[in-house]
C-alpha cells in the first residue's frame, strides 16, 4: 500500500527551497525535459512570500540550474481564464529581472515555464503540452534556423533554445493510467501517493521526504491549514459556478416563457408551441394558465 505524502505544491513552499531537497525537483525536473537537471539555487520572488490568513491558491518557485536557465515551476488550484496571459507575464519578468543594464542582448536568460494545473486549463485531449517559438516560411515553408556563426557564439543550435518555452501540465486530465516516468510524477501530483513500483528520478527521495507522518508537529499543523485553504477555494468556486448556472437557468425559463406567451397570443394551440420549442405540452399549459391567472 501507497504511503500518504504531503501535497507538491505545498512541499515547494516549504520543504523544496532547501538545498538537501533539490534532488526531488531536480528528478522531475529531469524527467520532464528529457536531460539530466542539477539545481545551483533556488530564486525567492515576491509572490512566494506568505502570511498567517495566506489563501492563495498558487505556490511557484524560480530555480537556477548549472546551464544558468531560469525554470519557473508554478502550481495552480483553481480556474484562471487569463493564465496563459500570466504564464507570458511571469516569463517576461524574469528576463526583465536578471539581465543588467549594459549587458548585451545575448546575455538574456533562458527561461523555462511549468504549469502544473489542477483546472482544464485551455482545451485539449492531452495532459501534458509543450510550447516553443518557432519561425516558419511564408512562402517556402522552411524553418528559420541560426547561422554557423551564431550556433559557434551562443552555443545553441536551434533559434527555439534562445526564446522562453512552457510546459503545461494539466492534472485534471489525467486518468491514473501511467505509462511512463513522468506519468509516475503527475500521478503523485493528482494523488499524493507514490506507488512501490515506481521508479522515475526523484521519486524515491519524495517518497522518503515527503512523508506526511514525518512531519513535525509545526508543519503538520500548517500542513492542515494549507489542506483546508484548498477546500475553502474549491468550496468557494463550486457555489460561483452553482449560482452562474441558477441565473443562466432562469434567463433560460424566462426566455422560454415569453416563446409560449407569444406563439399563444397569436393563435398557437398548446400541441404546436411544445413541438416548436421542443419542451413538453404539461409545461406549455402551465405557462399558459399561469398567464391567464395574472
Amino acid at each position: 500500500m501507497a504511503k500518504k505524502l504531503v501535497r507538491f505544491d505545498w512541499a515547494m513552499k516549504r520543504m523544496l527551497r532547501h538545498k538537501a531537497n533539490f534532488d526531488i525537483l531536480e528528478g522531475f525536473l529531469s524527467e520532464l525535459l528529457g536531460e539530466e537537471v542539477t539545481i545551483k539555487q533556488i530564486l525567492d520572488s515576491e509572490s512566494n512570500k506568505e502570511t498567517d490568513d495566506d489563501k492563495h491558491n498558487r505556490v511557484d518557485i524560480l530555480v537556477e540550474n548549472s546551464k544558468d536557465e531560469l525554470v519557473i515551476i508554478e502550481v495552480q488550484n483553481s480556474k484562471e481564464y487569463d493564465y496563459f496571459h500570466r504564464m507570458l507575464y511571469g516569463t517576461s519578468k524574469a528576463i526583465s529581472e536578471h539581465i543588467k543594464e549594459g549587458q548585451a542582448y545575448a546575455e538574456v536568460k533562458k527561461i523555462i515555464s511549468i504549469t502544473i494545473a489542477y483546472f482544464d486549463l485551455g482545451q485539449g485531449k492531452d495532459y501534458v503540452y509543450h510550447g516553443t517559438t518557432v519561425f516558419k516560411g511564408v512562402h517556402k515553408n522552411d524553418i528559420l534556423t541560426l547561422s554557423g556563426k551564431q550556433v559557434e557564439l551562443y552555443k545553441k543550435d536551434n533559434i527555439h533554445e534562445v526564446y522562453p518555452e512552457y510546459w503545461v501540465i494539466k492534472v485534471s486530465q489525467f486518468h491514473n493510467r501511467v505509462k511512463d516516468k513522468l506519468d509516475e510524477w503527475i500521478y503523485f501530483f493528482k494523488n499524493a501517493e507514490i506507488k512501490n513500483s515506481f521508479s522515475a528520478k526523484g521519486l524515491k527521495e519524495a517518497g522518503e521526504k515527503l512523508d506526511e507522518m514525518k512531519l513535525n508537529e509545526k508543519d503538520a499543523k500548517e500542513y492542515k491549514k494549507y489542506l483546508k485553504n484548498l477546500r475553502d477555494i474549491a468550496s468557494d468556486q463550486h457555489t460561483k459556478i452553482a449560482d452562474a448556472q441558477d441565473l443562466i437557468n432562469k434567463g433560460r425559463d424566462e426566455k422560454e416563457t415569453e416563446a409560449v406567451i407569444g406563439l399563444f397570443e397569436i393563435g398557437l394551440g398548446e400541441d404546436k408551441i411544445a413541438t416548436a420549442l421542443k419542451i413538453s405540452l404539461s409545461k406549455v399549459s402551465q405557462i399558459i394558465e399561469n398567464h391567464r391567472n395574472k
